[in-house]
């Protein structure tokens, strides 16, 4: 039986993604640098520290690696502030899930304070009653720290908690390490064969509650 839900944000919650479509070029270019490659696909499964040490290391940029966070926060903090929107549905999914006693929070590679500027305008904050962030545990979505430290919160056993993400590597993760999954569509997922296989769940959008709910509950 499920008992609670731990959800990714950007893809998944918010329809974000296109924010980082272009921000590792865009953020090296501000600094007088052109960049070598497609940085979108490098830093793919990267923490923003991790991003941050990659600049250092292969593009000779000699700000710290907190300058960096807070420079490429600076870029994107608008969007989430003023701009970005919720995925369609995730009002109604969010207020069913509460309505059958689900408890929820947050696992996400954005930074806290840009979590929290955009779900406060947008007046889905109440839902979650924690937001974990690949910084604050130390580690990316590649290890599966951000979701035990989920559970630990909502104290549930990983059978009892399902995780919520639209990124195919994110989901492998929580799956492998005992999470029931849910794969959410986002069209920046280029491998959705791959999500719908590898998910117990997927929906195409947050109108599926009942393909959802029943999927998972049996």
């Amino acid at each position: 039986m499920i008992k609670a839900a731990i959800f990714d944000l950007d893809g998944t919650i918010l329809d974000s993604m296109f924010i980082w479509d272009t921000i590792g070029e865009d953020y090296l270019r501000s600094l007088g640098k052109e960049p070598k490659e497609n940085l979108k696909e490098t830093f793919k499964t990267f923490t923003l520290e991790q991003a941050a040490h990659y600049y250092i290391e292969n593009y000779e940029v000699t700000l710290s690696v907190d300058e960096i966070i807070d420079g490429v926060n600076k870029m994107v903090e608008g969007y989430y502030a003023e701009t970005v929107k919720l995925k369609p549905g995730i009002e109604v999914f969010l207020e069913k899930l509460k309505a059958k006693g689900i408890k929820m929070c947050i696992a996400t590679v954005t930074d806290k304070p840009l979590v929290e500027a955009a779900l406060d305008r947008l007046g889905v904050r109440d839902y979650f009653s924690e937001i974990f962030t690949c910084a604050s545990v130390g580690h990316s979505k590649e290890e599966p720290h951000i979701y035990r430290e989920a559970q630990k919160h909502l104290n549930t056993e990983k059978g009892e908690t399902v995780v919520f993400e639209d990124a195919l590597h994110a989901l492998k993760t929580a799956k492998a390490d005992g999470f029931v999954t849910v794969g959410v569509f986002d069209i920046h997922e280029k491998k959705q064969e791959e999500l719908i296989m590898m998910a117990d769940c997927y929906i195409e959008n947050y109108s599926e509650f009942e393909k959802f709910w029943n999927s998972i509950s049996k």
